[in-house]
């Protein structure tokens, strides 16, 4: 085995802080669906405030997938269908390259979840249950719509369900060929023997990337902010 000669930051705090909120939301937005909703007094209104939460971290992840951290950009780890292809066929070999970021399997999965979240989030805000519960924005659309709406929110469920499944797969499996993907989420550091294929310095000056954070976690404070309190 070759000797670790090599340590990367590549998930700044952001990103870290940005997966665990997501991690706990979704949770809280599953338990209090899936299950009577103990202890809560009305689960309903806890799942609906979890979407709000969900929401404001979408959006943020895709602000900053466009000004953050060289790593957490999408033009970092999103990949061409061939070199996608190119991957899938190194990893069926076993010979599959590192990368800091992630790999081209990871990316598009990264894409898919962040699609099915933000699709759960905003379809909620439609839905109404004529009882306990309507969403900030039923009132825009017709009745038959939220009833649709309200399909594919329950029909969504379990496709993020099966991509969260898939997702936690490849960081296990990742993680028993020795990348650490696990402490990675925690540290933001990698260890590497050789220099990752897509190693690269950073895009912005310290001064910069502080001010693209803040400009981001404001839009996303008022995007949850305000369907919050709406």
């Amino acid at each position: 085995m070759q000797k670790e000669t090599r340590r990367i930051a590549v998930w700044d705090v952001l990103i870290r802080l940005c997966h665990l909120a997501l991690l706990v939301a979704v949770a809280l937005a599953f338990y209090t669906t899936k299950t009577d909703g103990a202890p809560f007094l009305f689960p309903i209104e806890v799942h609906a405030q979890a979407g709000y939460v969900i929401l404001g971290l979408v959006v943020f992840r895709v602000l900053w997938g466009l000004v953050g951290s060289r790593y957490a950009r999408f033009s970092t780890f999103l990949y061409s269908p061939a070199r996608t292809t190119d991957y899938v066929r190194a990893l069926m070999k076993r010979q599959e390259p590192r990368y800091a970021s992630h790999n081209p399997l990871g990316g598009w999965m990264v894409v898919l979840l962040l699609l099915s979240l933000g699709f759960q989030a905003l379809s909620g805000l439609f839905l109404s249950d004529d009882i306990f519960f309507q969403g900030p924005l039923n009132g825009w659309i017709e009745r038959d719509l939220s009833r649709d709406l309200a399909r594919l929110h329950a029909l969504n469920s379990d496709l993020l369900l099966i991509l969260i499944g898939v997702h936690v797969a490849g960081v296990a499996l990742h993680g028993a060929k020795g990348e650490g993907l696990m402490a990675a989420m925690v540290t933001g550091v990698k260890r590497f023997a050789r220099p990752p294929v897509d190693e690269a310095p950073a895009v912005h000056s310290a001064a910069t990337q502080r001010l693209c954070a803040v400009g981001a976690l404001l839009v996303a404070a008022g995007v949850s902010g305000w369907l919050w309190f709406a």
